[in-house]
This record gives structure tokens, C-alpha cells and sequence, in this order.
């Protein structure tokens, strides 16, 4: 650019440039978006807000151009413009495409999510079934806990009522054995005293037999010997 175009020229120019390079960044911000389709709108709109500003530049850079009085320096700027407006199209098809790619990105995206939704729903639908089938067999753990126990309530009550039984025998045996025990105190008793008699009746067997010879003696001896 000449020199002798001005300070307003320099600037506007400076101001092509910054917009130039504020939508390259932007477009590279399009092309990495994840997503969604609102983050992506407002950074479109972000990009044709700067198309706009860099577009009325260069429109004022071009009327700058057409007012120069030397003909070199209205060419050189004509020239300066129209690289600016090659730029701004190769910009804009660069913006197309990063729109085209961030689409078909978040659409992939979009898929996935829908892909992997349908696997968690099939993989809860497999959790649920495999949780109630989980549920089930423990059900069944517990009813045949529950007929165990059961069963050995039962054995404990018929285990108690033997219990009870055989207490009752042994009580009523315990009666017996006392019953015996006093009849076969009494009996004792009665032996003893049967003995005592016998003692008895055997002294008293030898005092009336001995009284008898003593009687039989005597009645010999007054007949036998009178004189005596």
C-alpha cells in the first residue's frame, strides 16, 4: 500500500485484517463445536456479525481506492481490495465446510447417543430381567428355608413331646421305684421281725423242752429211786 494514502486507509485496512483473521478463528471454533445445535448457531451468528463488519471494510477500502487521485495508488488499493474479497469467499467456503463437517459430527454424535440409549435401555431391560430373575430364585431360597425351618419346628415339637413322654415315664417309674422302696422297707421290717420271732419261738421251744425233760426226769426218779 503507498504511503500517500492516509491514515484512514491504514486503519481500515488494519481493521480487514483483524475481521480476517477473528473469522479464520472462528471457523476453526465451527469445525471443532461438539455439539449441540444451539452452540453451533450461536457461533454462526458470531461469524456473520464479523462477515458483516469485514465486508462494509472492504466496501469503504474499495470507495477509498476510487477516490485517490493518482491512478497508481487507486490501482494498488483496487488491487488490495480485490485480494480482500478473495480472501472473504475463501473464508466463507471455509465456514460452509466447517458447518457441513460440524453437522454431520453432531448428527454422528447424535446417533451414537441414540445407539448407546437403546443399548442402556436394552442392558436396564436385561438388568431388570436378570434382577427379577435374581428375585425369584431368591424367593424360592427362602420358601425352602422357610419349609426347612419348618420342618425342624416340627421335629422340635415331636422332639420336645418325647421329651415330655420319657419325663413322664421316668416320673412315674421314680413313683414306682419309691412305692417299691417303702414295700420293700416293710418287708425288711417284717423279715426282721419274723427273725425276732423266730428267736423266740425257738427259746421258748427250748425252755419247754427242757422243762418237759426236767418233769420227765423227775417222775423217773420217784419211781425209780423213792427212797432218793
Amino acid at each position: 500500500m503507498a504511503a500517500a494514502a492516509g491514515v484512514p486507509v491504514r486503519v481500515c485496512h488494519q481493521e480487514i485484517v483483524k475481521f480476517d483473521l477473528e473469522i479464520k478463528a472462528a471457523v476453526q471454533d465451527i469445525r471443532d463445536c461438539p455439539g449441540p445445535l444451539s452452540a453451533l448457531t450461536e457461533l454462526n451468528a458470531a461469524v456473520k456479525e464479523k462477515f458483516r463488519h469485514l465486508r462494509g471494510r472492504i466496501q469503504e477500502l474499495e470507495q477509498m481506492a476510487r477516490e485517490q487521485d493518482k491512478e497508481s495508488e487507486k490501482q494498488a488499493l483496487l488491487q488490495e481490495v480485490e485480494n480482500h474479497k478473495k480472501q472473504m469467499l475463501s473464508n466463507q467456503a471455509a465456514w460452509r465446510k466447517a458447518n457441513l463437517a460440524c453437522k454431520i459430527a453432531i448428527d454422528n454424535a447424535e446417533k451414537d447417543q441414540l445407539l448407546q440409549g437403546r443399548d442402556s435401555l436394552r442392558q436396564r431391560k436385561t438388568t431388570k430381567e436378570s434382577l427379577a430373575e435374581s428375585a425369584s430364585n431368591i424367593t424360592e431360597s427362602l420358601m425352602g428355608i422357610s419349609r426347612m425351618m419348618s420342618q425342624q419346628v416340627q421335629q422340635s415339637k415331636e422332639t420336645v413331646q418325647t421329651l415330655a413322654n420319657s419325663s413322664r415315664t421316668i416320673l412315674e417309674a421314680n413313683e414306682e421305684f419309691k412305692s417299691m422302696s417303702g414295700t420293700i422297707q416293710l418287708g425288711r421290717k417284717l423279715i426282721t421281725k419274723y427273725n425276732r420271732r423266730e428267736l423266740t419261738d425257738k427259746l421258748l421251744i427250748f425252755l419247754a423242752l427242757a422243762l418237759f425233760l426236767a418233769t420227765v426226769l423227775y417222775i423217773l426218779k420217784k419211781r425209780l429211786f423213792p427212797f432218793l
